[in-house]
Order: structure tokens, then C-alpha cells, then sequence
């Protein structure tokens, strides 16, 4: 078959499927249910991905708290892997797609090769970055003499996957940019269920702690990594991973990076909260209150995945409604979305709240963690509702093609205030380590306060003036 002829068939495919995906027809409501289900499914075998190691890891006889400090003082250097990822696979996947739409299938495999090289070349460089500097970059992020060789032997291990990570997580976004959805939650899924089954094996089994932990990451990595290859150099897949493709081309990389850096800068901010916190701690409360720190950001990452399924599975009716001019149908998604995460997070609050116990127990099982624990994640998890309006904020921005006020907002929240906050309240308040908690609340409020408020503002005016 002709290249030709194949793109007449991709075309006739996209035009028969048009009704199926008008998000201007029909409930404003089904419509997004219809996308968050099964996001949050997937951002929920994902979840699973990232925390299972921190599970196992917390229920250790021997030195689990500080193997689980450990590898929380791993976690902005993974975090910045992860980044890296997304800057080329979410940079690249929507060109993707764009490119397909138009029928240049050429150029939309030249986009998917392009990104394909960058991911691996970029996968060599961290490794090899990592190795070289991972020593002061521990004792810089908190490290002290007695984590720093669990940390070191978690990370060791871990970066000898990087390329593994890039190209699973990166390549997935070009699976799903095609429309195989069930293909791309498999990525997540065999990683997931092979680091679930892998992990006691290696932690418990064989006996090796910190260690076990990272070598059931990378082979889930690799596993994961081996099913996006195979399939999108398959005849299943509608764009291929040529050789003849992956000619790096300045214009394309350009275009790449570009779409790619909000994700990106968004990731990278998280990295440096998670630096200045640990450092923070470490300084004022030492190494147990940076693994206190460890849990309350893995059952943030639990409780804020239905936020975040809803918000992402808002965007594409926003912006479909948008382009059909659809305005009414706009601030019905825009109302629905900001009901339905403020009642659930106002309700995750209060059940935080009321048993903290029963989520730090997921993780670690040790009487002192626990007691640390408990008032450090009620005072962190205050007005967690205004973190919702932050997320709201930030989804109707990239919704409406507003990338620029949707970074300003991440920045504004994360480096203008919480850095700042996380420096300065413990010097203020008679209790350092409390200092550092409550930066994260008090970021809440102002600048979930301000995303939405200028949300509510600017779109505001920009629909009463569109509308007729």
C-alpha cells in the first residue's frame, strides 16, 4: 500500500469517527466523565508504578525509616528523569497528531523519529550526569551519613534505567496520540504489575533492601520500554519508528521543545520544592522528618489522582467547545469541574484530618514516623480544597491554548511562594519543622486564590466578547 493511499484510509477513519468525539453535542457532564474515568484508571495503575517501592520499602524489618528517607531524597532526581520525558514525548505527541490530522503521515513519523533519537540521547545524558554528580547531589537535597548509602544504592541502580524510563513514558504519549488507549494503559499496567510482583522478591526474598527495590524498577522499566517499541514498530501502529525518520531535524526538535516546555518547567518546579523540603528538614528535624516528608507526598499522590483525572478529562471538551464556539457549554464545564474537585478534596480533607493514621500505616508501620507523621500532615494538608482551585485554574489555561498564564501559575505558586515560605517560616516560628510544612497550605490559598480568581476574569471577558 502507498503512502498515499494509506493516509486516504487514516482520513476516511478520522472523518467516520468526527460525531463519536463532538464534544459540542450531547451532556456537558457525560462528556467529561466520559475522558476522566478512565485517565484516573490509568493515573491510578501509575500511581500504583511510583509508590508500590515506598510500600515495600516502609514495611522492612531492619532500617526502614531511613531506607525510606533515602529513597525520598532520590525522588527530584527521578522526578527530573521523568521530566525529561515528558519534554520530548508530550512536546512531540501533539504534533503528532496535528501532523496526522492533516494526512502528512512523513512528517508526523519524522516528528515521532525525531523524538525517538532525543529521548535516548537525552536517556545517555542524565545517566551519565546522574553517575558523575549523584554524590553531592544527595548531601545537597538532605542527605545525611546515615541515608546517604541507601539513597546511593537506590539511585545507583536506578539510573542505570534511565534510557528505559525515557522511552517508556516518553513513547506512550505517541500511543495514545494515535488513539490506542488500551495499548498506552498497558505500558503503565505491565510496568506496574511486574514492580508489584518483583518487589518483594527482591526486597525480601533475596534480601536486598534498597537494591531489590531499584532492580524491579528498572526490569518493570525495560519490560515497559519493550511493549512501546514492539508496538510502534509493529504493523499495528499507525506511525512507525523508521530509520529513516530519525534524522534529527533543528526545526522539528525546536518545535518539540517548544509544546514540551510547560510540562516540563511544571515537573522540574515540582524537583525543586522537593530539594528545598528535604533540605529543610533534614536542617531542622533530621533524617526522620525528610522520610516523614516521603509519606505525605505519596498519599498526596493518591489523593489528589481524581483531581486530576477530572481536570485533564475537562480539557478536551473546553477546547473543543472553544474552537466550536460553544461558549455556553464552556462555563458549564468550567462549573462542573470546580464543584466536583472542591467537594472531593474538601471531603479527602477531612477524612485526612480525621485518620491520618490509616494512611501513613500503608506505608511504614514504625511507632516514631507515625507520631511525627500524623501533625505534620494535618497541618500540611489545611484548606486542601484551594489546591483544587489551583489545578481548575491551571486546566481551563492549557484547555483555551494559554500555556503561558498556566506556567506563570505553577511558578507563582511553587518558586514564588513555596520556596521562599519553606526558607523562611521555619525561622520565624517557634517550631522550624512546622515551618516548612505549613508553606505548603499557605501556597494553597494565595496562589490557588489568584489562579483562579484571574482564570475567572480573563475567561470571563473572553467569552462575553466572542459571544454573539
Amino acid at each position: 500500500m502507498t503512502d498515499n493511499q494509506n493516509t486516504q484510509d487514516i482520513r476516511k477513519k478520522e472523518l467516520s469517527s468526527e460525531n463519536k468525539n463532538d464534544f459540542s453535542k450531547g451532556s456537558v457532564v457525560s462528556n467529561i466523565l466520559s475522558l476522566a474515568i478512565p485517565m484516573t484508571l490509568a493515573q491510578l495503575i501509575n500511581i500504583l508504578y511510583n509508590v508500590i517501592d515506598r510500600m515495600y520499602i516502609g514495611r522492612m524489618p531492619e532500617n526502614a525509616t531511613l531506607s525510606l528517607t533515602g529513597l525520598g531524597l532520590a525522588l527530584p532526581i527521578i522526578t527530573i528523569v521523568i521530566a525529561f520525558a515528558n519534554l520530548f514525548g508530550m512536546g512531540g505527541a501533539p504534533l503528532c497528531s496535528i501532523a496526522r490530522g492533516k494526512g502528512n503521515l512523513k512528517e508526523a513519523e519524522n516528528i515521532l523519529g525525531n523524538s525517538f533519537c532525543m529521548l535516548l540521547i537525552s536517556g545517555a545524558l542524565l545517566m551519565v550526569f546522574g553517575f558523575a554528580f549523584k554524590k553531592p547531589l544527595l548531601y545537597l537535597f538532605g542527605a545525611s551519613d546515615s541515608t546517604f548509602p541507601y539513597a546511593n544504592d537506590y539511585l545507583s541502580i536506578y539510573l542505570l534505567g534511565t534510557v528505559f524510563v525515557m522511552l517508556g513514558l516518553g513513547l506512550n504519549s505517541f500511543i495514545n496520540s494515535q488513539g490506542f488507549g488500551r495499548i498506552g494503559m498497558c505500558t503503565v499496567l505491565i510496568g506496574a504489575i511486574l514492580n508489584i510482583i518483583l518487589d518483594p522478591v527482591f526486597i525480601f526474598v533475596f534480601d536486598l533492601g534498597v537494591k531489590g527495590a531499584a532492580i524491579a524498577t528498572v526490569i518493570s522499566q525495560a519490560a515497559s520500554a519493550a511493549w512501546t517499541l514492539k508496538f510502534l514498530t509493529g504493523k499495528k501502529t499507525i506511525l512507525r519508528i523508521r530509520l529513516s525518520s530519525m534524522k534529527l531535524k533543528p526545526s522539528l526538535v525546536k518545535s518539540i521543545i517548544g509544546l514540551g516546555m510547560s510540562g516540563f518547567i511544571m515537573s522540574v518546579t515540582n524537583s525543586a520544592v522537593q530539594i528545598v523540603c528535604n533540605a529543610s528538614l533534614s536542617h531542622y528535624g533530621g533524617d526522620l522528618y525528610v522520610g516523614v516528608m516521603t509519606i505525605i507526598n505519596s498519599i498526596r499522590e493518591i489523593v489528589s489522582m481524581p483531581v486530576t483525572g477530572i481536570t485533564n478529562g475537562a480539557q478536551p471538551v473546553i477546547g473543543f467547545n472553544y474552537g466550536a464556539r460553544e461558549y455556553g457549554r464552556i462555563r458549564q464545564a468550567i462549573r462542573f469541574m470546580s464543584l466536583v474537585c472542591i467537594a472531593y478534596t474538601t471531603l479527602a480533607w477531612g477524612i485526612l484530618h480525621v485518620f491520618p493514621t490509616f494512611f501513613i500505616r500503608i506505608f511504614s508501620s514504625e511507632t516514631d514516623l507515625i507520631n511525627a507523621t500524623v501533625p505534620a500532615m494535618q497541618i500540611y494538608y489545611f484548606g486542601f480544597f484551594m489546591m483544587s482551585l489551583q489545578f481548575a485554574g491551571q486546566s481551563v489555561f492549557t484547555a483555551l491554548g494559554k500555556a503561558k498564564q498556566a506556567i506563570f501559575f505553577s511558578l507563582f505558586r511553587k518558586v514564588i511562594i513555596v520556596i521562599p515560605l519553606t526558607l523562611i517560616l521555619p525561622l520565624v516560628l517557634p517550631n522550624a519543622v512546622n515551618g516548612v510544612f505549613l508553606a505548603e497550605p499557605v501556597s494553597n490559598f494565595i496562589g490557588g486564590t489568584a489562579c483562579y480568581v484571574t482564570m475567572l476574569i480573563l475567561v470571563g471577558k473572553e467569552l462575553k466578547k466572542c459571544t454573539p
